[in-house]
């Protein structure tokens, strides 16, 4: 018994074969039920778990023993959390399509619009994982700095400082102030 502790030191690294199993023995389960208490889907909450694990896979020489069950939930729940922004944007602009068409916007109109929601689309995948979830959750879910800075368990600047990073981003691939 005295061995297995000190082969799970802190600097133990997430890369061996029998590490990386012990890791899923001892949070898939718990992963798994965090994620359908989350998403209400059995398949879905399976999915998530599984792209988690394999985040962590590729990226075992960035991640230690010490610190894998936290980046294991956060990847997944980020991916959630990008799942349902991305959900409600493809939502929200379903509805203003439908709108717009009741409108009788000029086709090259429609045409600049679904564009403009292709290159957004776009260019919130391209922000860090960080950057992109403080953005969805201010200006999808509408959540304040310090609820975000509470969900997150970070300080307001930090919430503010990813929120000035994301919408330099943004502006930069899009063009246009958001």
């Amino acid at each position: 018994m005295r061995l297995q502790t000190i082969d799970m030191s802190k600097e133990t690294s997430v890369c061996e074969a029998k590490t990386y199993e012990s890791i899923y023995k001892q949070y898939s389960r718990s992963l798994y039920r965090f994620m359908y208490f989350k998403c209400g889907d059995q398949d879905r909450a399976e999915d998530l778990v599984q792209e988690a694990f394999i985040k962590l896979w590729n990226n075992c020489a960035k991640v230690i023993f010490s610190k894998a069950k936290s980046y294991l939930y956060t990847i997944a729940n980020n991916q959630f959390l990008n799942e349902v922004a991305h959900n409600k944007v493809k939502l929200n602009y379903q509805q203003s399509s439908a709108k717009d068409r009741n409108n009788n916007e000029s086709p090259d109109f429609i045409l600049e619009e679904q564009e403009f929601m292709i290159k957004l689309e776009k260019a919130i995948e391209e922000l860090t994982p960080g950057e992109r979830e403080v953005f969805l959750l201010n200006r999808i879910e509408d959540k304040k700095y310090r609820e975000i800075a509470e969900m997150l368990n970070i300080s307001v600047k930090a919430v503010e400082k990813r929120m000035h990073g994301a919408l330099l981003k943004l502006r930069n691939s899009i063009g246009k102030k958001i």
